[in-house]
């Protein structure tokens, strides 16, 4: 085997780690149905344009480091180990795909709430002590909807930002500038420059480093196994994935500027604005909610969504509505907890709770999403994975599915929050101890259903996203909700609220979709 130069090994990041490929989901191999030649064109979700972030030319394709770097991927090509073939399989049906899977995985390993020490309190989860007790982050549904919309918009901007440079330089791939080098993944006649696979693993560990810090070893490693596999398949030089790793941190500085000021920091409160929250609904006349666990634990990130109750505390930032728009879409109050109406949901949902049947128990634990799962936005996730991937989507494609996807369910999560927050209504079991739950009760207010709203705002995009299948989309987001109802947590009005919620929501999306430039 010849030496490789020390320009190369300098350029490209070996981790011996790497070649531990996990056990996913089988994916079958990318073969892009369209390259999408003029995505960088399209609207990013973020960027102000696919032209704000720069990236210097290539070198000169006739100098003789071009023939070094060729030369070193024919060598490499030359003495592949399984490990190395392994890693070139796993990343060939896709980064974008691999890389949600992968989140998948994380939101699922860290959605798990801190238990109460001694003192009958519960700890906080710090950023600052990732490694501490409890880890940090606690990845439930709001926490995982954010980190979810980061990663693909993102992935997205940075791939659309990529298609620019791709097609200004127009810089052949390895595999189609020297016949010696074998394509090891579908070969295509994308230009290579800068590596899509480079950038996609480069703004995506920024951006999960961030959001999840106690993976960060995991996370470093599957990034550098991607950029080894786009090398070692022939896709990409050493110069494409160096420009292609810059990219990739340059786009995620901007939105990591975004995400440490977008209000999260300040979505957990204090007693004092709790306690408040409870005043607010009793002066209402309303009976207050109330943690139901034992001891009482904190309510779930009520100012995630709530925002203008006081002038520190600004709300989680949605993507594409304002404060304004949140407030405007806002539903309207539930039936009074005093009411004859609300006497007959709670009567409904203490039915349901004592006549279970298989049918209605199976859609329970089908969409439950609790603690240690990847959460009903992760779900919808996995049910989009497989329509993207049917699709044959090329990567920046995919991203966007993904994108309009997310950010759809993440805005869904601030509107439902704001809204939980600010009727802040009793949970069924809490109006009426005898009603028995089917699943863990979520400790946040009732109004509205967080499924609901997470699953009207799911299939409205997915449905925009592959409008043959928008039947079953809603079949789905329907008996999500219903599941809620059915597992003794949400009244009917919760339910169908939430739906109509999400859907609503969904639109501020679908505008931007419409016109961003990918469907003409």
């Amino acid at each position: 085997m010849k030496k490789i130069s020390t320009l190369f090994v300098a350029l490209i990041i070996f981790v011996s780690a790497c070649n531990e490929v996990p056990i996913n989901q089988e994916l079958k191999t990318l073969a892009p149905a369209n390259l999408d030649e003029d995505a960088g064109t399209w609207t990013p979700i973020f960027l102000a344009s696919t032209s704000a972030v720069l990236l210097a030319p290539p070198p000169d394709d006739t100098a003789p480091a071009r023939k070094t770097e060729l030369d070193a991927i024919k060598n490499i090509q030359a003495n592949l180990t399984p490990e190395q073939i392994k890693a070139i399989e796993y990343w060939s049906s896709g980064g974008v795909l691999r890389w949600n899977e992968i989140l998948r995985g994380l939101v699922s390993e860290f959605n798990l709430p801190p238990a109460p020490n001694n003192l009958g309190t519960y700890p906080a989860p710090d950023a600052e002590n990732p490694f501490g007790d409890p880890n940090f982050p606690f990845a439930n549904p709001p926490y995982a909807s954010r980190a979810y919309s980061y990663v693909a918009a993102a992935q997205y901007d940075a791939l659309a930002t990529a298609w620019h440079y791709k097609y200004v330089h127009n810089r052949q791939s390895p595999y189609n500038a020297d016949s010696g080098i074998e394509a090891l993944m579908t070969k295509t006649s994308l230009p290579s420059y800068p590596s899509e696979g480079a950038v996609m693993s480069s703004v995506t560990a920024e951006i999960l480093k961030l959001m999840f810090p106690a993976a960060v070893e995991r996370i470093t490693t599957m990034a550098a196994q991607q950029r080894n596999a786009a090398l070692w398949s022939g896709k990409a030089a050493a110069s494409d994935i160096s420009a292609g790793l810059q990219l990739g941190k340059d786009v995620a500085a901007i939105f990591t500027a975004r995400a440490r000021t977008d209000g999260m920091a300040v979505a957990g409160g204090n007693p004092q604005l709790w306690a408040a929250l409870k005043t607010n609904a009793e002066t209402r006349g309303e009976i207050a909610w109330l943690s139901l666990e034992i001891p009482p634990r904190p309510p779930m990130l009520p100012y995630f969504g709530l925002r203008n109750a006081t002038p520190t505390i600004p709300g989680a930032k949605a993507w594409m509505m304002s404060d304004a728009d949140i407030e405007k879409e806002r539903p309207a109050a539930p039936p009074p907890t005093a009411s004859e109406e609300m006497a007959k949901e709670v009567a409904e949902v203490y039915y349901y709770t004592t006549h279970v049947t298989r049918e209605r128990l199976a859609i329970v634990h089908k969409w439950a999403d609790g603690a240690g799962t990847y959460t009903p936005p992760g779900h919808w996730d996995e049910i989009a994975s497989h329509y993207i991937e049917a699709a044959n989507m090329s990567e920046v494609r995919a991203a966007r599915a993904y994108a309009y996807l997310n950010v759809a369910l993440h805005d869904a999560a601030v509107g439902c929050w704001e809204t939980k927050y600010f009727y802040f209504n009793p949970r069924p079991s809490q109006m009426d101890p005898a009603i028995k739950t089917a699943t863990g009760v979520p400790n946040f207010p009732a109004y509205t259903s967080g499924h609901s709203t997470y699953s009207g705002a799911a299939a409205a995009v997915l449905s925009y996203l592959f409008p043959g299948d928008s039947p079953f989309f809603n079949e789905q987001a329907t008996e999500a909700s219903l599941s809620r109802l059915y597992g003794g947590i949400h009244y009917q009005s919760d339910c169908n609220m939430g739906l109509e919620h999400g859907k609503v929501i969904a639109e501020y999306t679908l505008t931007r979709a419409r016109g961003d430039g990918a469907d003409n």
